[in-house]
């Protein structure tokens, strides 16, 4: 049976042998460019506790910094997502990656703190360019039925870049300083060479933008002014305000505390008790943050599509959340590295794997003719309002300490939960 043929009930199961050479450069090709997002945009977090001491920051300007990558990654999607439309997905997930390598680069040259936050400002334009173009390519290249298992394992590339960023910076720091683990962060731009040779344009855009045949234009009637196309796009979601919201509530509470906690997390290890920290060598954070990432942030990943076809999406999404807010305050009390390492895996497992969940629920709520659209406001939408985390948990943690601030989370990820009670059961749901 045809993998994308319609009207079946149950998928054919994934075989990687029976998938075509296309398909798996586009997989690969939208893998490693999140994959070495994660790696560019967390090298911040891995040096935070050094570039406080080198500039004598504070922690909510610290924050402040990280928070304008994350606001800047919500007008990053929206830009490269409007050109991605018209110039093709390829060229933006090349264009993407080159941004946030080059900008990387360039934070390791910074001489003053106002350098440094207009490269991440930069910086974040890629990062929020990257995951739009790239899901959409593998979405248009793969067939429906296998789709989302593809989205899954893309998604689950995020574990492998922070965990290769945490050994990198674990590698580089000692040797070269803060500016060599920025420095590394050009590497990725090598990855633009293989995608260019290797990874299709997407089947879909080009049939779309194929040049349309003489009468045809002879034939066409002037397009709908924006302003129209914006009010028929608002009625075909009419009867999905609620499931809107409560998505976009879902997303802005669990970015907030994912946020919240990972960039922060390097320096609370690392810092010393004085300073709210729990004073771990950079050897044992390091350790830590790998193990974290490919024991609790992949597995929860990949699992989830796995919980949530057997059980439902709705039961899997609030297991998940609510296990998260338990461990986001347990991690934070927690001491030894023992008990830091048991919790924390847990916490990246369950706080991290729920995003799965994101864009399986938001693709069987909404209509096919809104379907981008209505997933792309709740996510970009939820991103730059989740922005604030990093700066708010900076602020607390001056007022409260590091480990106080860092448990607020677990209340982020409560209210998640919450927001995800009004959502209806989607399992089974045909398109």
């Amino acid at each position: 049976m045809n993998a994308a043929e319609p009207g079946r009930a149950a998928a054919p199961p994934l075989r990687w042998r029976r998938t075509t050479p296309p398909q798996r450069a586009v997989l690969l090709a939208a893998a490693l460019g999140w994959m070495l997002d994660a790696f560019d945009v967390m090298l911040y977090a891995l040096v935070l506790a050094e570039l406080m001491r080198h500039f004598g920051m504070r922690a909510a300007t610290a924050g402040l910094l990280n928070t304008l990558t994350l606001a800047a990654s919500a007008l990053g999607s929206l830009l490269f997502g409007y050109w991605a439309d018209r110039r093709g997905r390829r060229r933006m997930l090349e264009l993407s990656i080159l941004t946030y390598s080059v900008c990387s680069f360039l934070c390791g040259l910074a001489p003053t703190l106002l350098w440094l936050g207009v490269c991440r400002f930069l910086l974040g334009l890629g990062m929020g360019g990257e995951w739009n173009t790239g899901a959409a390519l593998v979405a248009e290249t793969w067939p429906a039925a296998w789709r989302g298992r593809a989205l899954g394992m893309v998604q689950s590339s995020w574990a492998v870049g922070y965990a290769l960023a945490a050994a990198a910076a674990g590698l580089a720091l000692p040797l070269w300083g803060w500016r060599g683990v920025f420095f590394l962060g050009v590497l990725p731009a090598l990855a633009v060479f293989w995608i260019r040779r290797h990874a299709p344009e997407s089947p879909a855009w080009l049939a779309a933008n194929r040049p349309p045949a003489p009468e045809a234009i002879a034939a066409s009637r002037p397009q709908p002014a924006s302003r129209h196309r914006l009010v028929a796009m608002g009625l075909r979601l009419r009867g999905h305000y609620g499931d809107l919201a409560a998505l976009l509530g879902m997303n802005t509470f669990g970015m907030f505390a994912w946020w919240g906690l990972f960039t922060w997390m390097p320096a609370f290890l690392e810092l010393p008790a004085a300073r709210g920290g729990r004073g771990f060598s950079l050897i044992s954070t390091v350790g830590l943050l790998v193990v974290l990432n490919l024991a609790g942030m992949l597995p929860g990943y990949l699992l989830f599509g796995w919980f949530a076809d057997r059980v439902g999406r709705k039961k899997t999404l609030l297991v998940y959340l609510l296990c998260a807010a338990a461990m986001a305050p347990a991690f934070a009390l927690a001491r030894g590295e023992a008990a830091m390492l048991a919790a924390g895996v847990l916490l990246a497992f369950f706080g991290t794997g729920f995003f799965t969940g994101s864009a399986i629920v938001g693709s069987e709520l909404f209509p096919t003719a809104a379907r981008a659209t209505a997933l792309g406001a709740t996510y970009n939408v939820a991103r730059g309002l989740s922005a604030l985390a990093p700066l708010l948990i900076g602020g607390w943690a001056g007022k409260k300490g590091l480990g106080a601030a860092l448990s607020v989370c677990g209340l982020a990820y409560l209210l998640a939960a919450l927001c995800v009670l009004p959502l209806p059961e989607t399992r089974g749901r045909a398109l």
